[in-house]
C-alpha cells in the first residue's frame, strides 16, 4: 500500500481481512476430501458391489466436469447474492452429496452424488477465491494461493482418519460420518464470511492493476480476457496430461515399482511422487503468489511455465532414472499449482472484484477444455510408441505460455490498464454532466 489514507486505513483492516482468509481456507479444507480422498473409497465401492473400476471412476469425471463447466453460473450468484449464503448453499450440498453416496446401492445414486458435489464444491471454491481477490487487492498473489491452498492441501490431515474408518467401520459409515462433519464445519464457517465494503483496502502499487470494475460483457470485449484464457488453457492442459498420467508414464519408464530407501522409510518411487504432488502443490500456489504480489504476474509466470517446461523435457530425457524421475516429478508438480493463484490473481488486477465471479467463473472454464484434451496423450503415445513424444508436447505448450506472458501479455496488461484508467476518467466526467458511460473495448 502506498501513501497516507492507505497506511492510516491498514492497521484496523488487516486483522479483520486475514480472519477473513483463515475462515476461507477452513472452508477449502472442508471441501478437499469430496475429490482427494474418492481413491480411498473406490476399491471397497468395487469389492461391495462388483462393478468395474472404470464405470465407478466415471463419478469423478462427472464431479469434474460440474464443478467446472458451472462456475460462471455460480459466480454470477457470488456476486449477486455474496459469500455467506453462496458458501452455505455449498456446504449443504457436499453434505448431502456425501449421505447420497452413504446410501447409493446403484452407479446412478454415485452419479446424481457426484452432481450434487461438484456444485457444492464449485460453490465454495469460487467463493473463497473470489472473496480473497476482494479482501486483498495489495496481496492477491499470496490471499488467493493461500486459499487455493487449502484446497490443494486440505485433505492431508484427514486422509489417514479417513482411511482407518473405512477399514474399521465401513465406506458407508465413513461417507455419512464426513460428510456431516465437513459440510457442518464450512456451513457454520460460512456465516463468518463477509465481502469489503467500499474503502476498506486498497490496491498495489507494485503492480499494474486497472482503476474500474469490468462488467462480464466488457471483460469479454477485450484482447487481454483470450489472451489469458489461450494461456490458461496451454499450461492447465500441459500440467493435467502429465499429472493425470503420471502413474502410466512411471509404469513405461520401469521406474514405477523401485523402492526408494532413505533410512528412515521405504517407499514405491510411484506412491512416493504422488506424495509429493501434495506437498508441491501446497507449496506452489501461495509461494507463486507472493512471488507474483512483488515482481509482477507476467513475470512470475515466465519463471513459472518455463519450469515446468524444462521439467517435464527433463521428465522425458531422465526419467528412466528413478532419482531423477522423483526429483522432476516433484519440479514438475511445483511449477504447475501456481496456475490457480496466478490467473485468478490477474483477473481481479486487470478487471476489477466487483463482477469477479463471473469473470473468473468463464476463465476457469479454461481448466474444463484442459480435461477434454487429456485423453489425447493416451492416442499420442499409441500412435508414437513413447511417452516422450507426450511430454515433448506438453512442454511447448508451457514455453509458449512463458514467451507470451513476457511479448504478448505484458503490453497487452499495460495498454488494458492505460485504458481502463481513460475510461474511468470518461465515464465519471460522464456522470458528472449526467451523460451515459462509455463501454470498454481494450
Amino acid at each position: 500500500m502506498s501513501g497516507g489514507p492507505a497506511l492510516a486505513l491498514d492497521k484496523p483492516v488487516s486483522n479483520k481481512r486475514w480472519w477473513q482468509l483463515v475462515v476461507g481456507v477452513v472452508c477449502m479444507i472442508a471441501t478437499a476430501n469430496i475429490q482427494y480422498a474418492w481413491t480411498l473409497f473406490v476399491p471397497e465401492i468395487q469389492q461391495e458391489f462388483g462393478w468395474k473400476r472404470a464405470e465407478i471412476q466415471i463419478t469423478f469425471t462427472i464431479f469434474v466436469l460440474v464443478q467446472t463447466w458451472l462456475a460462471p453460473i455460480e459466480g454470477y450468484f457470488i456476486d449477486k447474492l455474496g459469500p455467506r449464503l453462496m458458501v452455505a448453499f455449498g456446504a449443504l450440498f457436499i453434505g448431502f452429496a456425501w449421505y447420497l453416496n452413504s446410501q447409493a446401492t446403484s452407479l446412478t445414486g454415485f452419479y446424481v452424488g457426484a452432481v450434487f458435489g461438484g456444485i457444492g464444491v464449485g460453490s465454495i471454491y469460487a467463493t473463497c477465491i473470489n472473496n480473497a481477490l476482494k479482501w486483498f487487492p495489495d496481496r492477491r498473489g499470496l490471499a488467493v494461493g493461500l486459499t487455493a491452498g487449502g484446497y490443494g492441501a486440505g485433505s492431508a490431515a484427514t486422509i489417514l482418519p479417513i482411511a482407518a474408518m473405512i477399514e474399521s467401520s465401513g465406506f458407508q459409515e465413513t461417507f455419512l460420518f464426513f460428510g456431516i462433519l465437513q459440510g457442518g464445519l464450512a456451513f457454520i464457517a460460512a456465516w463468518f464470511l463477509r465481502s469489503p465494503a467500499k474503502g476498506e483496502v486498497s490496491a498495489s502499487s507494485k503492480l499494474a492493476q486497472a482503476t474500474r470494475d469490468y462488467t462480464l460483457k466488457e471483460a469479454l470485449n477485450t484482447k487481454l480476457f483470450w489472451l489469458m484464457f489461450f494461456m490458461f488453457i496451454c499450461v492447465v492442459t500441459g500440467g493435467m496430461m502429465a499429472v493425470a498420467q503420471l502413474g502410466v508414464i512411471a509404469s513405461d519408464l520401469g521406474v514405477k515399482e523401485f523402492e526408494v530407501d532413505l533410512h528412515f522409510f521405504v517407499m514405491a518411487a510411484l506412491p512416493l511422487a504422488l506424495m509429493l504432488d501434495r506437498i508441491m502443490n501446497g507449496i506452489s500456489r501461495p509461494l507463486f503468489g507472493w512471488i507474483s504480489d512483488n515482481i509482477g504476474r507476467e513475470k512470475t509466470m515466465v519463471i513459472a511455465f518455463t519450469l515446468e517446461g524444462f521439467g517435464i523435457i527433463a521428465l522425458g530425457y531422465f526419467g528412466h532414472n528413478p532419482w531423477a524421475f522423483l526429483i522432476l516429478s516433484g519440479v514438475v508438480f511445483l511449477a504447475w499449482g501456481e496456475v490457480y493463484s496466478l490467473f485468478s490473481a490477474l483477473a481481479g488486477d486487470a478487471f476489477g472484484t466487483k463482477h469477479i465471479g463471473k469473470i473468473y467463473g468463464v476463465l476457469y472454464t479454461a481448466k474444463g477444455i484442459g480435461a477434454l484434451f487429456v485423453p489425447v496423450g493416451n492416442l499420442m503415445m499409441e500412435a508414437t510408441g513413447t511417452w516422450s513424444t507426450v511430454l515433448y508436447t506438453v512442454a511447448c505448450m508451457d514455453i509458449t505460455a512463458a514467451i507470451l506472458a513476457i511479448v504478448a501479455l505484458r503490453p497487452t496488461l499495460a495498454k488494458h490498464v492505460a485504458h481502463s484508467k481513460d475510461l474511468l476518467a470518461k465515464e465519471n466526467a460522464a456522470a458528472a454532466s449526467g451523460g451515459a458511460p462509455s463501454p470498454a473495448h481494450a
